[in-house]
């Protein structure tokens, strides 16, 4: 779950009475045929009711959801006159209250920003990318180190041909 405006960490659990009464903004349940009755229903009752923007389904095994993921987005919608705020299934990927699409990738959900549409890491692909950038900085440096000396060897030759390096424009 998301939740704006709390302490950052985490919790074995989230009680609303506990945390000021900061609802979130958005939950992710990983679901399996076992629990579909309990989350499609109660859950995504008990959410919709709490206010919570969306509820997302995530069913990794694709058990009971084709295609493995089905959102839900409060929306205002006229009841008997009035107006209410209810869930509607999301068609469009978008995790509006994150400003990040979402998409199945094989067991995993990948989320990608909206603005750029770049990917966000998972932890295991985060470390791997900064492997990557920090043997590409070793190579930059060790080439730059190579550029320093190649001019020191070259400013060497012009004072031993009585050139003054340091006054070449």
């Amino acid at each position: 779950m998301v939740i704006f405006g709390v302490a950052p960490g985490g919790r074995d659990n989230y009680k609303l009475w506990e945390e000021g009464g900061q609802v979130p903004a958005v939950i992710f349940e990983i679901t399996s045929k076992g629990t579909q009755e309990k989350d499609k229903a109660f859950k995504k009752m008990l959410y919709e009711r709490l206010g919570v923007r969306e509820y997302w389904l995530f069913d990794p095994k694709e058990e009971w959801i084709a295609g493995q993921l089905q959102g839900y987005r409060l929306v205002p919608v006229e009841v008997d006159g009035e107006q209410e705020e209810l869930y509607t299934p999301i068609v469009d990927g978008r995790i509006a209250p994150l400003g990040l699409r979402v998409a199945v990738d094989e067991q995993l959900l990948a989320f990608f920003r909206e603005d750029t549409g770049a990917k966000l890491f998972l932890p295991s692909e985060l470390h791997a990318e900064l492997r990557r950038t920090a043997a590409l900085l070793e190579q930059e440096y060790a080439r730059a180190e190579r550029e320093r000396e190649r001019a020191e060897r070259l400013a060497e030759y012009l004072r031993s041909q009585g050139i003054d390096p340091d006054s070449i424009a």
